[in-house]
């Protein structure tokens, strides 16, 4: 793990949603109150200039806790802190706008996420007028060329509407808007997800070109492992709101040590394994609503236990990275320990 004091920490992150019917049918069905928990605990820090990437199937929780880093979604409990500030802290306005302009957000849908009806040169506006970084219209109508040029695209087009480009231009769009306020931290949800291959590479490594240039610090979303290698300088792995693993990538990647995690990478596709059979990840997330007693994974693992069947593992710290798994505690017990040279 990175020396660096973290840019931002996530500090035991609950959120806890309402799903129940409303009152009066409650009463008259003799139903209890339905709550589900989207993430439980969770807790990582992302050093400056870095990135973390938070991986799992959908419905793990990824986005809603991307949400609540980023300040779209209060937590129930937990806190989220930037540069040691609490996002959700008691600041005056002032101090809290200060803190939001460091943080934005690319959105998974480039066709969802930009106003159809604006041009592009007002999408792109808008933060720096929200935030009043630039007076007058001429200077921020050479801002927001500048910035179109800087994702790969020409200055002219902030006269065109989102309809006029492709999925990879209209996210390159998004990523100009999220550079408009001058952030230092931003959370990508599954930002390349709805893109063909060969435009996701240009856009992945766009991103590792700003975050070089600009000193970016990114929080990175996706259930594509490869996505994560070539981005992610530390993993967390999410299952039904929990992080069961957490470690460097090359770390990560050449050492699994949670059977979910193994799960995971047995399903992904290799290029250097042509005519291999890959096991499919088996069974499905149980219902966050009525999760299983003990391991919330254990109905699916395959080298499961009675343990772990009526206890919830806590998070370990096993070399440099943490694993929530009784299996993966009692191995590294067995293991010899490497006595310093």
């Amino acid at each position: 793990m990175s020396d660096q004091a973290p840019l931002i920490r996530a500090e035991n992150l609950t959120r806890i949603f309402d799903v129940s019917k409303p009152w009066l049918n409650r009463v008259i069905e003799r139903e209890e109150r339905r709550l589900l928990t989207a993430a439980r605990d969770v807790t990582f820090d992302i050093p400056k200039g870095e990135t973390f990437a938070l991986v799992g199937e959908s419905g793990s929780g990824k986005s809603t806790i991307g949400k609540m880093i980023v300040g779209l979604l209060k937590p129930t409990s937990g806190h989220v802190t930037v540069d040691g500030t609490d996002l959700f802290g008691s600041q005056d306005e002032s101090e809290k706008r200060s803190l939001r302009r460091r943080i934005q957000m690319i959105f998974q849908s480039p066709y969802a996420s930009l106003n159809p009806r604006w041009r592009v040169g007002d999408i792109i506006a808008e933060p720096i007028r929200a935030f009043k970084l630039i007076s007058g219209e001429q200077a921020i109508t050479n801002r927001v060329g500048e910035l179109l040029e800087q994702v790969g695209l020409g200055a002219n087009d902030g006269v065109k509407y989102p309809h006029e480009f492709s999925g990879g231009q209209r996210q390159r769009i998004a990523i100009a808007r999220a550079l408009a306020s001058n952030p230092e931290f931003i959370v990508c949800d599954e930002p390349t997800s709805a893109l063909d291959v060969s435009v996701q590479s240009q856009v992945l490594n766009l991103m590792k070109d700003l975050q070089r240039d600009l000193g970016l610090t990114y929080l990175f979303i996706s259930h594509d492992l490869s996505v994560v290698r070539y981005m992610a300088n530390r993993i967390g792995v999410l299952y039904l709101g929990q992080l069961v693993e957490e470690a460097d990538r090359d770390a990560l990647f050449e050492n699994p040590r949670h059977p979910y995690t193994r799960m995971l990478m047995e399903a992904a596709p290799r290029i250097d394994a042509f005519g291999r059979t890959a096991d499919k990840v088996k069974g499905e997330i149980p219902d966050p609503i009525n999760p299983p007693p003990g391991c919330p994974f254990h109905p699916r693992c395959p080298i499961v236990m009675d343990r772990c069947r009526q206890d919830v593992p806590q998070a370990q710290t096993i070399g440099d990275g943490h694993v929530a798994c009784h299996a993966a505690e009692m191995e590294a017990e067995k293991a010899p320990s490497v006595e310093p040279a």
